[in-house]
This record gives C-alpha cells, structure tokens and sequence, in this order.
C-alpha cells in the first residue's frame, strides 16, 4: 500500500516528518531522479535520494516488515498468553499481528507497570533478555524510606540473593515527600523480581515499580495502556546492540 513520502522516509529513520517535509520544500529529496513533491505516495520501489545519498528502500524491505511495539504495560496484567487464574494478560490487550505472533522481550511481573517490548523476532527477543549482551533496563522506584550513601555504595557493589550477586549500576534520587522517596535505577540483568529482591534485601520495601527504559527505548509519553511501533532505525539499533544484521 502506497504511502506519503514524508511517512515512508520518517520509518526508515531518515529523520523526523517535519524535517523531511523541510527538506522536501528546499529540494534536497529527489523521488526517480526528480524533485520530490511534499505528500506524493511511494509504493516502495522508486529510486530515493537525500542530498545525493541512495535510500534503498528495498534493501530495507524485510526488516521493515518485523512488527516490533513498545507498550505501557499497567499493573493488574500479567506477561502470559493463557493465565490460569483468568487474570488480563497483555496478549489481550495488544492482539497479535495478522498470522504472526507476539514475544514479549522480558516480562514485568503483575504489580510492575511500564515499557514492554513486543516483537514478532523471536530471535532478537532471545537476544535482547539474555544476559550476555547485557541490555539496561531502567526502572522508577518508589521506595519506603530514603537510601543512604552506604546503602548506595553497597546496592553498587552487589548484595547477596538466592540466586547470585545482584547490583545496580546506577542510582538517581528523583524526589519525594514523607515515607516515599522515589529514585532512577538502572541494572544489566532481568532476573524475576529481581529490583524489588533486591531492596528487600537491604529491608526496603517497593511501593511502585515503573520501567522506563530497555535499552536504547524509552516509555516517554505513551499512556497506560497504549502503545506505539518502533520506527526502523529504533529497531536496527536493537539489533546491533545484540549483534543482528539489519537486512
């Protein structure tokens, strides 16, 4: 299906709407070897140039087929297709594309709320889960009570849970009033529960847990319960962050 030029360029990662409209305007795009003209459709197999640089459309025909969605999963939902106890999963929420189905990247447990990723790669999911590749996750946490320097240090030098040595690689105070200190903490792992174990191990206990990032992708202002896809050059970086190819 024929797209606007502005659309079709702005997935590709080309730059923003705006900015190619501008572009568009000055003359620096240019659809089969002429001037491109602001809205005009592309189905894909034209000829594009950018101030002379080739967009390969078809090149990148296949990668931008693999659906990828980042989506603010609200507390009361769980990470399962088929949950026993009837619970909302996010499979209800999100369907799953035309004959392909979703992988969550990570799961967030039924009382975390935040940034999940959903993909149809089942792959690259692997991938961006597994430890070795260390992927950030960045969470806000509302904690009850304020952390100290000692305490600081030590959740960055790791504490001791029953599954290993967990530590977080930063910590940002954000604020608070009274019993609740909210902070920014990030961690290469996603161990279950693994924020809230954690601090309770240091005999905090979590109020509120929102993931705000994964990896190189942010929440930023989506609404509970919406969600968005990624654009191209979002999911390339995903997959040079885990050593893919983007074909």
């Amino acid at each position: 299906m024929a797209e606007r030029i502005q659309k079709v360029l702005a997935n590709y990662g080309v730059g923003s709407r705006r900015t190619i409209e501008r572009w568009i305007e000055q003359g620096r795009v240019f659809v089969n070897g002429r001037p491109a003209q602001l809205g005009e459709a592309l189905n894909g197999k034209e000829n594009i140039k950018v101030d002379g640089r080739i967009i390969n459309l078809q090149r990148n025909h296949q990668l931008k087929n693999e659906q990828f969605i980042a989506y603010y999963k609200p507390t009361g939902e769980v990470c399962t297709r088929n949950d026993p106890e009837g619970r909302a999963t996010v499979f209800e929420a999100v369907k799953d594309p035309s004959q392909r189905r979703w992988v969550s990247v990570g799961r967030l447990d039924i009382n975390t709320s935040g940034l999940l990723l959903l993909t149809t790669n089942g792959e690259l999911a692997h991938r961006l889960m597994h430890p070795s590749y260390g992927i950030q996750r960045e969470y806000s946490v509302r904690l009850l009570g304020k952390l100290s320097d000692t305490h600081c240090n030590l959740l960055k030098r790791g504490v001791r849970l029953e599954d290993g040595i967990a530590r977080l690689q930063e910590i940002i105070y954000s604020g608070g009033s009274g019993k609740n200190q909210w902070y920014r903490v990030s961690l290469g792992g996603g161990r279950y529960r693994e924020i809230r174990r954690i601090f309770k191990a240091l005999d905090f206990q979590v109020s509120r847990l929102i993931r705000i990032r994964y990896g190189p992708i942010l929440l930023g202002n989506l609404r509970r319960g919406g969600s968005r896809r990624l654009t191209l050059k979002e999911i390339q970086t995903l997959h040079k962050n885990v050593g893919l190819r983007a074909r």
